[in-house]
């Protein structure tokens, strides 16, 4: 499979298992699991067909384990906008952890923190290199520190996706570590 045709089942997959099921007739269960042959049937109706060798390459490959296979189901691992319970154990953060954004944003992080948009969580990343990656995206990166260790003692929440993306409700701006002056 060449990387053209990866990417283009990812990101099919990541809108559909994410954010729009039903656009394509399928209902993830509490969970976010859907059966595969029901995602793959349901897919080529609306006119995009992928083997079921296609959608395990894409999972064994994918750089960011964004999607769980269990054999018969598949899901995204985090970053739905559809109501689902992951199931995530809550679980004890290193004292810092990331997250990448861009300057464009940083005006409404430092007057409200971190707010999860339209996910269910805020991520951050356990390192610089993965937030910097992610910031990347939308266009020159800037990493901001999180102080996990203060957060969760103060009793914030955390979990970690089975691909090792940290999970919390939110981030108060207090929190954060912002670079350069402020």
């Amino acid at each position: 499979m060449d990387e053209r045709r990866t990417v283009k089942v990812s990101k099919y997959l990541s809108k559909h298992l994410r954010h729009q099921p039903d656009r394509i007739g399928i209902t993830l269960d509490e969970g976010g699991w859907v059966e595969i042959d029901t995602l793959i049937a349901a897919a080529a109706a609306h006119g995009f067909r992928f083997t079921r060798e296609e959608l395990d390459h894409v999972v064994a490959t994918n750089d960011k384990k964004r999607f769980a296979a269990d054999g018969t189901r598949i899901r995204a691992s985090q970053g739905h906008s559809v109501d689902v319970d992951l199931g995530l154990p809550a679980a004890t953060p290193p004292p810092y952890l990331y997250h990448g954004t861009v300057t464009r944003h940083l005006d409404a992080i430092r007057a409200e923190g971190l707010r999860p948009m339209n996910r269910h969580a805020v991520h951050l990343s356990a390192d610089r290199e993965t937030a910097t990656r992610v910031g990347a995206r939308r266009g020159r990166p800037v990493v901001l520190a999180v102080d996990a260790g203060a957060m969760h003692h103060d009793g914030h929440v955390f979990h970690v996706s089975a691909n090792g993306v940290w999970l919390t409700e939110a981030v108060p701006a207090r929190y954060l570590r912002f670079p350069g002056p402020h």
